[in-house]
């Protein structure tokens, strides 16, 4: 019998209980393991799993803790892996079928610092191929069902992440953002999503370092749950050159602001974005239920420039030095969406390089001006409702045709370019009843700042009902929905989809914690 009472705890509470003796690890992920097999079949976020492997780890962490040694910020908490993070000794697939059979030796940055937390690791959660996309289908694992309604889109790049999440199947999960990858799966699924400054996270996996607009970042069912996952992970790292020095503890010490104090300003659209007429009706309505808890609460002009192009150029710029090689060798092997960006990029010349840099910096430049009156900036976070994840993007917004198959993710994008930390927020429900995210958008390297902004806006949203944050029902996920499988044409050899380690895997993880319990540098 599932607990649901203990896994609809938060992870902050579970780690409470864990470092308090109340609930063992062993416990925990169990429950965790359960509920995967419960739902999973119904959503499809949950890929390779190693469950004997966690329970391994799971029973050492119960062990510390009745040893009484120093407990990890994230000691014995199970944790989902985006599969764009490499594992070790798990497969990690980048949902391209060229990797579909392969099984890393050691983890990256990111995981490691998780791991060296006390997180223990369950499994990856799906994507588009590699991470192209904001529905979360690819030919190795198949597509990824809205706990809301399996038969729609639930977002991505991080869709595996926000539909695990939504279902309780575990109490973190990471994600990562260039276009909106954390942002809009967590706005479909009903969770929270954080956007971080860039550099605040050190990213090892990024190939043009001084480039800001990917980052990585936690994702979780609270804003407090976000924190305490990235309280693990903020760091300065000579992998990554934007890296800076910052206090990852400060993260789980924040305290709610007084939202009466706060000059709020809001768009619909930022002066440019494709938005259906439906979600511009729901996010005034939820404006006209939270504007009394502020100060100030103005709808602003924003300008945005060209926004598009500029996005264009410098997320196509990224995908020629990712992908370069590959399309050289064989275009046919890559993903359409992989393919269109690096089309996209190679007909590019340096001056329109050059133009898409001096257009970000005016566009940054701009933006900033906004918080000399106002402390926060809330936008939708997506454009339209969950659409059938049998589509690959939504080919029409607002009337109009979209561009390409990520223009419809204006509404992240651009701020992305911008650079600000950005929070997206459970806000209620759209006029299909599916979940509504409210984008939250911090000062310039306010992370802190908007975090704290973010709790309080929580515990409020928590007593308005048109803005509370909706569940989806787990009993309708109990019938498998065979088809989110289906789609996967090319799926990896079944022998390394739950796996413990062998010896070789296990030696090259344990070298990557020092003996203080930090990470060796990558």
């Amino acid at each position: 019998m599932i607990d649901d009472t203990l896994l609809a705890l938060s992870a902050v509470e579970l780690r409470r209980r864990i470092g308090a003796r109340e609930i063992s690890p062993v416990e925990l992920l169990q429950a965790c393991i359960d509920r995967i097999e419960q739902v999973n079949p119904a959503v499809n976020a949950i890929t390779a799993s190693c469950s004997e492997r966690a329970r391994q780890e799971a029973r050492a962490a119960e062990s510390a803790v009745r040893r009484g040694e120093p407990l990890g910020a994230l000691h014995g908490l199970p944790l989902g892996v985006k599969d764009l993070e490499d594992t070790g000794g798990l497969l990690t697939t980048y949902g391209s079928p060229g990797y579909r059979n392969h099984v890393p030796l050691s983890d990256n940055l990111l995981v490691a610092r998780l791991r060296a937390a006390g997180a223990i690791v369950v499994g990856k959660t799906n994507i588009p191929e590699m991470g192209a996309g904001a529905n979360s289908r690819n030919p190795v694992w198949g597509a990824t069902g809205n706990p809301f309604n399996p038969q729609l889109n639930a977002g991505g790049s991080s869709g595996g992440s926000a539909a695990a999440l939504a279902c309780d199947m575990l109490p973190l999960c990471t994600g990562s953002d260039t276009g909106g990858s954390l942002r809009i799966p967590a706005a479909l699924c009903g969770v929270v999503g954080f956007r971080p400054s860039p550099g605040l996270v050190p990213v090892e996996r990024r190939q043009l370092g001084w480039t800001p607009i990917s980052v990585v970042g936690p994702m979780g069912r609270s804003v407090a749950d976000a924190c305490l996952q990235l309280s693990a992970t903020v760091a300065v790292d000579d992998c990554d050159p934007l890296s800076y020095e910052r206090d990852g503890q400060q993260f789980t010490q924040l305290r709610p602001v007084d939202l009466a104090g706060l000059r709020v300003a809001y768009t619909e659209d930022f002066g440019i974005c494709l938005v259906d007429e439906e979600i511009r009706q729901a996010f005034r309505s939820k404006i006209a239920a939270m504007r009394h808890l502020f100060a100030r609460c103005d709808e602003v002009r924003i300008e945005a420039g060209d926004a598009d192009r500029c996005f264009d150029i410098v997320r196509a710029e990224s995908f020629v030095a990712a992908f370069r090689e590959a399309y050289e060798r064989d275009a046919g092997a890559l993903g359409p969406n992989v393919r269109a960006n690096y089309e996209i990029g190679a007909n590019m010349t340096l001056a329109d390089r050059a133009w898409a840099h001096l257009e970000q910096t005016r566009i940054f430049r701009k933006f900033q001006q906004l918080y000399r009156d106002y402390d926060l900036v809330l936008a939708p976070v997506t454009p339209v409702s969950p659409f059938p994840w049998a589509r690959l993007y939504a080919e029409e917004v607002q009337g109009r045709k979209t561009r390409n198959y990520y223009h419809w993710l204006g509404l992240t994008y651009v701020v992305t370019l911008m650079t600000n930390p950005a929070l997206a927020l459970p806000c209620g429900t759209d006029p299909h009843g599916m979940p509504f995210g409210l984008q939250v958008i911090g000062p310039h390297r306010g992370d802190r700042r908007l975090l704290e902004c973010g709790l309080a806006l929580e515990q409020a949203f928590a007593h308005v009902e048109v803005l509370r944050r909706p569940r989806p029902d787990l009993a309708a996920l109990a019938h498998p929905v065979p088809e989110l499988r289906a789609m996967a044409t090319h799926p990896p050899r079944a022998d390394l989809c739950d796996r413990a380690l062998d010896d070789e895997e296990a030696r090259a993880l344990a070298a990557l914690v020092r003996p203080d319990g930090t990470v060796a540098a990558c």
